[in-house]
């Protein structure tokens, strides 16, 4: 059992980086207005199966990061903090052990019913990475990040169950058997 820290959103089209909201809608092309927002999405560098723009089924809808995995990143690099607007995040959990390990197919389940269905670890990229180094001006962050927030970079998730997710709802955590 876990629970919501914060929810947030990226709905400023020049950045990922997102910002707190009290609550987020969920359906199932994920959360209106975000940016990852649609049950398709074009085919990038992580499907190598498929041309570069090809239209395949959005299975990062939602990304989700722990208040826990991202104080051990903020450690490894030496900084004060990393935030989850900062890595593009719509959900901080605490009370998740090890969410970036979560399986593929565990189901997060919130108090209204929402579901969603974790579909990995978020690989981490230098694009969080350029951000901290902005915001704490320390050159050279970019490069620490990549290797820092290795299998604590949090998990992608699509949408299995439409519903309302608040700051504060706890998060039921059901593996398959």
């Amino acid at each position: 059992m876990g629970t919501a820290q914060f929810v947030l959103l990226a709905d400023d089209s020049s950045t990922f980086v997102t910002r707190v909201v009290p609550f987020i809608d969920i359906e199932l092309a994920g959360i209106p207005g975000d940016r990852h927002y649609g049950l398709l999405r074009p085919a990038d560098s992580r499907q190598k199966i498929y041309k570069r723009g090809t239209p395949i089924a959005n299975r990062r809808q939602i990304s989700i990061v722990s208040e826990e995995e991202c104080a051990l990143i903020a450690q490894k690099m030496n900084i004060p903090e990393v935030r989850p607007e900062w890595l593009g995040a719509n959900i901080l959990v605490r009370g998740i052990e090890r969410l970036t390990e979560l399986p593929v197919g565990t189901r997060l389940l919130f108090p209204d019913g929402t579901g969603l269905i974790c579909e990995g670890e978020n690989l981490p990229c230098v694009h969080p990475g350029k951000v901290i180094e902005q915001i704490y001006g320390q050159e050279g962050l970019r490069k620490k990040f990549v290797p820092a927030a290795r299998k604590k970079r949090g998990i992608v998730c699509s949408v299995e169950r439409e519903g309302v997710i608040h700051t504060g709802d706890t998060i039921e955590v059901k593996r398959l058997p």
